[in-house]
């Protein structure tokens, strides 16, 4: 039985594994490894420590499909629509860009880590948290995987689907592996940065906004504001209030390198400048995105690069293609064409 490690247990990752198990007679063992400790990558969704009920997602927001792309991937948005994972987004977004007509946008009850954690069940992988990958080394017929704090493992085929500037820190025989033509498009890749705080309150907690989510154009920090509960339609005594915000890419470049809490009182104090008055919060989680959204992909790589063909050695993620849903499909299904042939 062919051991497959898929480094990465956000969308691409989840989507690759899925349809290796249902696209791949032979039998797998399918192991997903994250660094991180829970599901999703920079579609994560917190829980508030007090009270488990209550989320919030501290990256990507709602899922908008395009006429194009809800044609294309019409199967994945009918699966995740039809298991509840996907609902239509009723609240509307102030600020929000016009958009090509007939284009559909998405919000998740339950989170916007429940798409991820749909793929990973469905694909029966061996999902392991708190696995940060270090060094790779190509051993013959295999690949030997070491990870921080533990015992180096053996894989007949590695798939990387983390931000590119991580697979090129990794140690090991990557170096020689690359090309200097793969280097250098590795190298031009480039992410935006930004921050995310979830505020958590008690239920009952009265929040004076007359909107569920909008975008803010008059602030240096503040870019995005959503009543997160009301946007996935939660609002429950049992479940709480839940807010996000998000800061604007200058703001999280010029601070990308700052302790978190200084970060977090400074987007607190201006959060009270937009919306004087706010409620202050039970609970805060401050997220630092240093990969936020991709801003230039790998050139003339749509999807994937393969590193290695035998054994296979192969990278994926929005970082070949684009940073939003369908972006993350293209790339899984790029890979999955691969590891299909190779395996």
């Amino acid at each position: 039985m062919s051991r497959v490690l898929i480094v990465g247990a956000g969308l691409t990752g989840g989507v690759c594994a899925c349809l290796l198990r249902r696209g791949t007679a032979n039998p797998l063992h399918i192991v997903v490894w994250d660094k991180a400790r829970g599901a999703g990558g920079r579609m994560s969704t917190s829980r508030n420590p007090n009270n488990l009920f209550c989320t919030v997602d501290l990256g990507a927001q709602y899922i908008t499909a395009t006429p194009y792309y809800s044609k294309i991937h019409k199967s994945f948005y009918q699966e995740l629509l039809t298991h509840g994972v996907l609902k239509p987004l009723e609240a509307t977004v102030e600020g929000m860009m016009a958009m090509e007509e007939g284009t559909e946008h998405y919000a998740t009850p339950s989170g916007m880590s429940s798409i991820v954690k749909h793929y990973l069940k469905e694909a029966g992988a061996e999902v392991f948290f708190g696995h940060q990958i270090t060094h790779i080394y190509h051993r013959g017929l295999w690949w030997e995987v070491h990870r921080k704090g533990g015992s180096p493992e053996q894989f007949d085929v590695v798939v990387l689907t983390m931000p590119v500037p991580q697979i090129l820190q990794l140690q090991g025989d990557i170096g020689s592996l690359l090309s200097e033509s793969e280097r250098l498009k590795l190298e031009d890749v480039s992410y935006s940065s930004r921050y995310a705080l979830g505020l958590f309150y008690k239920a009952g907690v009265q929040i004076g906004v007359p909107w569920v989510a909008k975008y803010v154009f008059n602030n240096p920090c503040i870019r995005y504001i959503a009543i997160d509960d009301k946007k996935s339609n939660l609002v429950s005594e049992e479940f709480g209030r839940s807010v996000v915000v998000h800061t604007s890419v200058p703001f999280g470049l010029k601070h990308l390198e700052q302790a978190k809490e200084e970060v977090q009182a400074i987007i607190l104090q201006e959060l009270q400048m937009v919306l004087p008055g706010f409620p202050e919060p039970e609970t805060i989680k401050c997220q630092k995105w240093r990969y936020s959204q991709v801003t230039r992909s790998v050139a003339d790589c749509p999807g994937q690069m393969t590193l290695l063909a035998k054994p296979l050695l192969v990278c994926g993620g929005d970082g070949f293609t684009h940073s939003n849903f369908d972006g993350c499909i293209e790339s899984a299904l790029k890979l999955f064409e691969v590891l299909k042939s190779s395996l």
